[in-house]
């Protein structure tokens, strides 16, 4: 049991492959276009119920619970080398070229 208040997150289908446009890849149409979204939840509930959340801004969404407790683990991807020294170059360029 997941105790009202408890930091979820929920998914939602906002539109069916039928409704989503016709100007999309016929690959990408065929597939449901999903949202996730993470927030308290206002009842109890468990996973896979469909439950309300409200959001750490204040926003309510309902959809069915799919994590408890769920991490940020969105990054920057891998480091790249040759984008290292751009913050340099850039203040090289805009404040000591211009003197």
């Amino acid at each position: 049991m997941i105790k009202k208040g408890t930091w979820v997150e929920v998914t939602k289908i906002v539109l069916t492959p039928e409704e989503r446009s016709c100007n999309i890849p016929k690959d990408t149409k065929v597939t449901p276009l999903k949202m996730w979204v993470k927030g308290n939840c206002k009842s109890d509930c468990d996973i896979g119920d469909e439950v309300e959340v409200e959001t750490l801004v204040g926003r309510c969404e309902k959809g069915i619970v799919t994590a408890v407790e769920p991490a940020y683990t969105h990054n920057f991807g891998k480091y790249i080398n040759e984008i290292s020294f751009i913050g340099r170059q850039a203040r090289k360029i805009l404040f000591e070229n211009n003197k």
